[in-house]
């Protein structure tokens, strides 16, 4: 569309609606413009100005004719429709595409070259440095992940710090952006700013050099009394009520507000923060936090839920806040948790009470911490059997807030796999190793400055191998189903992975979880530059998570061989297949009966203390069934019922077909 120049009587027409300019001559405007929705406007440096055509429509009904309305515009290309009314100061340096709405707003201004938050260097883990992430606007979890845990190889993260300055280099401009269909309105301070479309900012503080990756299907919303430097907010997400961030990146439908805080930090998709402080964590997907007491600090989480007054210490009064934690995907604390760092904890385990001998559980998974004394100790699997547990895997994919197109972070939701498995064996041998060098008759053992107690151990055991044995089983039964159609191979020939990529160690990347050399040789091609641009890294990782169950046979087909003792060849044996198939179906029947015996405790006598006020146990247990319903109705009693009537009838399948 070709713009115009203004006439003179068009001029004469805007100063007598109060409208003034350095150069009448520096203003063009769409030759469909109406003029008279331009009053009371100030013009400073090249303008150039849309139509006014439509109306918006505001809450209880109101409309506002878009137009120009007392405000003072600086080198400001206005796209059609739009409303700017009451503007303190100026808007200078800015691009307002389509159908925005600006009111009431102190100032907005891009100020210079700025990558808009883009290549901001966040100090996550060691407030002193040594870790920096170097942040920008298609950052994925898995490559801050490498950034921040790989410094062992420098040549490795002067590449991925590359990498991210070339994708921050993209954003630079003098020239800021708001997105078409996005709204400004009783917002103070706005400085170098990218507003993508959809983008709706209100009632904000002051927002500095930072970036809202909005579009129309996922937009972004920041709220009332918000402070924020320095950042990057993923589309989806939400910063609301008076929080407060310093050098933070914002993944994909967070959800930060009610009073949060948070400063060098990384929270990546479908995180919840309210009301609590973080400082130098990284926040994989789904850490969630909800209470005012609650800080933590210097630690990496993932899949994490903190109770309220969970804290961390990093220093130990000696050289200052240089000492980090990790608690591994799946792990929670309990209220008034504490964690003395360094330690590491356990995968899908949960910390109660204070512990501050430096604790490493990460090769006891699904464990309790549990203070007593002032010592801590140690319940090995238990979570296997917790309600809480399975009730959390089944919610997260659930909870999963981002459209299904342009999800940044790979996630894998599976409780089990070769990533908690592994770890699972880990902790069998150490139990086993304990107990062989203590002996059975030991009351307690000890283990990484943790006490286990000998009935501890011998339940740990056995929960370790039935989950072991439910694993192989699922993935046998999967590998039998995806092969049907080669049934005439023998079973030897179906059940034989196609490559061994998968044998070995895996790692969890901050939600991807991959077979540790498949990492690795991207990391060597990086270093090498065989992988020489972030988009040939990232479709790497991405082709990594889609071949997730190719890898994840080729490990389990490795380990039931071992676990079993059998022999390639005892594979194609139909009688050993279904004592397997018969193992697994025992070791789904018997963990789903010990959840099932767990949910029954929510429903106990003793939970139901405080129901059925000014009544008796009658009217207690009447009160209870209304407000959390009866047991047997329960949707998760009924889940885990169904499940074991299914794997039942899918293992009695398998043992019919094999015999």
């Amino acid at each position: 569309m070709e713009y115009r120049k203004l006439t003179g009587g068009e001029i004469a027409q805007l100063e007598q609606q109060a409208c003034s300019s350095e150069d009448w001559n520096a203003i063009s405007v769409h030759p469909d413009t109406n003029l008279k929705y331009v009053r009371s406007v100030r013009f400073s440096g090249e303008c150039r100005i849309g139509r006014f055509e439509k109306s918006f429509i505001m809450p209880g009904g109101m409309r506002k004719h878009s137009g120009l309305y007392h405000v003072t515009l600086h080198n400001v290309v206005i796209g059609d429709n739009c409303c700017i009314e009451n503007i303190k100061n100026y808007i200078a340096n800015y691009e307002i595409g389509d159908d925005s709405f600006i009111e009431n707003v102190d100032i907005i201004i891009c100020d210079g070259p700025t990558t808009f938050g883009n290549g901001v260097e966040v100090s996550v883990l060691n407030e002193t440095g040594g870790r920096e992430v170097t942040i920008h606007n298609q950052m994925t979890a898995q490559e801050a992940y490498m950034q921040a845990m790989y410094r062992h190889r420098p040549r490795l993260i002067e590449r991925l710090k590359h990498f991210a300055s070339e994708m921050a280099e993209v954003s630079r401009s003098s020239v800021g952006t708001i997105g078409h269909h996005s709204t400004i309105v009783d917002t103070g301070y706005i400085k170098n700013i990218y507003m993508g479309p959809y983008s709706k900012i209100e009632g904000a503080g002051k927002l500095k050099n930072g970036s809202l990756m909005s579009h129309e299907a996922s937009p972004v919303h920041i709220g009332y009394g918000v402070i924020a430097e320095d950042f990057i907010v993923q589309n989806g997400s939400q910063v609301e009520d008076c929080a407060t961030l310093t050098r933070v990146y914002v993944g994909q439908s967070c959800m930060l507000g009610h009073g949060y805080s948070a400063s060098d930090s990384l929270f990546f998709c479908n995180c919840q923060e309210e009301n609590g402080e973080a400082c130098a964590i990284f926040a994989g997907p789904f850490t969630v936090t909800h209470h005012k007491s609650t800080l933590l600090i210097a630690g990496m989480f993932s899949f994490m839920n903190a109770g309220s007054g969970s804290n961390q210490s990093n220093h130990m009064y000696k050289l200052g806040p240089i000492h980090q934690g990790a608690m591994e995907r799946g792990a929670k604390t309990a209220s008034d948790s504490y964690i003395l760092w360094p330690a590491r904890i356990g995968a899908f385990s949960l910390v109660m009470g204070r512990h501050t001998t430096n604790p490493d559980t990460s090769a006891l998974p699904f464990s309790y911490l549990i203070e007593k004394n002032g010592e801590t100790w140690l319940a090995p699997a238990v979570n296997l059997r917790s309600v809480g547990t399975i009730r959390d895997a089944q919610k997260w994919p659930k909870r999963d807030k981002r459209t299904s197109e342009g999800r940044l972070d790979l996630v894998n939701f599976n409780l089990l796999s070769p990533y908690t498995i592994d770890k699972m064996l880990q902790g069998l041998d150490v139990l086993q190793r304990l107990r062989a060098l203590s002996g059975l008759t030991s009351d307690t053992y000890t283990y990484q400055s943790a006490k286990i107690k000998h009935t501890a151990l011998e339940r740990g055991i056995e929960l370790y191998r039935m989950a072991i044995r439910k694993f192989l089983g699922n993935s046998l039964i999967s590998r039998l189903e995806k092969t049907v159609d080669r049934a005439s191979e023998g079973y030897l020939a179906r059940l034989r992975p196609e490559s061994n990529t998968g044998e070995g160690d895996w790692l969890d990347l901050s939600g991807l979880i991959a077979p540790h050399t498949t990492i690795t040789e991207l990391m060597n091609d990086i270093e090498a530059g065989t992988v020489d641009t972030y988009n040939k890294m990232n479709a790497r990782l991405c082709e990594i998570h889609q071949n997730y169950y190719d890898y994840e046979w080729a490990w389990a087909y490795k380990l039931m061989l071992s676990f079993y003792n059998l022999k390639e060849e005892d594979l194609g044996r139909k009688e050993v297949l279904v004592d397997i198939v018969r193992s697994w179906k025992k070791a789904v029947v018997d963990i789903d009966k010990m959840l099932y015996q767990d949910a029954k405790k929510e429903f106990s006598l003793s939970t139901k203390t405080g129901f059925g006020f000014d009544g008796n146990t009658r009217t207690a247990e009447a009160d209870f069934e209304q407000v959390r319903g009866q047991f047997d109705s329960n949707p998760f009693v009924t889940a885990v019922q169904e499940h074991i009537a299914v794997k039942s009838e899918l293992g009695d399948k398998w043992i019919a077909l094999l015999s």
